[in-house]
């Protein structure tokens, strides 16, 4: 047995069970997903797409209460890059799931960069490098919402680099923290989109510990991964072809992570997030059993 991650706190997200939408036929009724990450033996969970879980919070917190679950964080698609016009927009959306994540008791708000490939229909949306004057307009971006969100709701803002994103390389996440203050703006390190996209979690843990504020544990599938850059397949296919894969079969290593992690000596949560939209129904329950059990066998 492995000594003793203290620091960190597993949990699980509705990604695990093939939600990406706030509604949609071919996902998994919500009630199911919580009754089945409660038994899996996970008591943290995020809230997933805004509108897949209840959103009065009344309603929610029983719902979680009588499942013994807590809710770490809640989650934002911004696309800040565009500049101040995008602002009240985001806003608006950002302050709906603020509220909600702030009412549930949690403490980070993960915020997901716009994708610049449809994850859908693969459609180029725009370029997929941001000019000199967009990286501004988003590093001044993020910074103006970790500061909203902090007075407004008590968050802590966590910007998560992700596949077919801005954010996603080790040269664009190095050069995003390079340019934002750690006051206002820290990372939720996907550890399975930072290799999906070339990088080095360890590394990054070790260089930029001070601003990692979160995790998503997540793994790919080298091989799968391997064609899908060859063939500059878009993210939302490769997902389909199987590219986020179940640990401990594929990369990073995650026991290295958590060790890392550990080491930064403050409290972290960890959040299994194993992209599997769409997916069979009775496919994400096993996966999360085998999943928790394994990340136990690692200490955490």
């Amino acid at each position: 047995m492995a000594a003793p991650l203290d620091r960190i706190r597993v949990g699980s997200a509705p990604d695990s069970w093939g939600v990406w939408f706030p509604d949609d036929p071919v996902q998994v009724p919500w009630e199911r997903f919580l009754d089945e990450v409660a038994e899996a033996g996970y008591s943290w969970i995020e809230l997933g797409p805004y509108g897949y879980l209840p959103t009065d919070p009344a309603r929610l917190t029983e719902e979680i209460a009588r499942r013994d679950l807590k809710v770490s964080a809640g989650t934002v698609f911004t696309g800040l890059h565009r500049g101040p016009s995008v602002w009240e927009s985001t806003w608006a959306h950002v302050s709906q799931v603020a509220a909600l994540t702030q009412a549930m008791g949690a403490g980070h708000l993960v915020v997901i960069p716009s994708f610049w490939r449809d994850d859908k229909t693969a459609e180029i949306l725009e370029p997929p490098e941001l000019t000199h004057e967009q990286w501004a307009h988003l590093t001044k971006g993020m910074e103006r919402l970790g500061h909203e969100v902090k007075e407004a709701y008590g968050l802590d803002i966590v910007v998560h680099p992700h596949a077919d994103t801005h954010l996603d390389t080790e040269d664009h996440v190095e050069h995003f923290l390079d340019s934002t203050d750690s006051e206002l703006v820290n990372l939720c390190l996907d550890t399975g989109h930072y290799a999906y996209c070339g990088g080095d979690s360890v590394k990054l843990i070790e260089t930029y510990g001070e601003r990692i504020g979160y995790l998503h544990l997540k793994q790919v599938d080298p091989e799968i991964l391997a064609d899908v850059v060859t063939n500059e397949v878009p993210f939302g296919p490769a997902v389909q072809r199987g590219v986020m894969c179940e640990p401990p079969s594929g990369v990073p290593e995650l026991e290295p992570v958590l060790v890392a992690a550990q080491k930064l000596g403050v409290e972290l949560f960890a959040i299994v997030e194993q992209d599997m939209y769409p997916c069979e129904p009775d496919k994400p329950l096993p996966i999360a059993v085998r999943t928790r059990k394994f990340l136990r066998s690692c200490g955490a």
